[in-house]
């Protein structure tokens, strides 16, 4: 895997690049860095998951047929 596949924005890339380039880095640079984007992606997918859940609970509340009514509409409306 590549940097951008695991999700590092550009500034961080190019630290990575700093690091990968200097011969007296230390490890525990590169992993520091690792661990805030993997802190990072998790924030991300819990929002994520709870936007997801948001939707099939009203997608659930839905009839989902040809009457007008819809909360998933009402819901966005609020």
């Amino acid at each position: 895997a590549n940097a951008r596949d695991l999700g590092f924005p550009v500034e961080e890339i190019r630290s990575l690049l700093d690091l990968w380039q200097n011969r007296n880095r230390a490890s525990g640079d590169v992993k520091t860095l690792a661990l805030a984007r993997a802190a990072e992606l998790g924030r991300k997918a819990a929002k994520l998951q709870a936007m997801r859940q948001t939707l099939l609970g009203l997608a659930a509340a839905c009839h989902g047929d040809d009457r007008p009514e819809c909360p998933i509409l009402d819901n966005l409306e609020n």
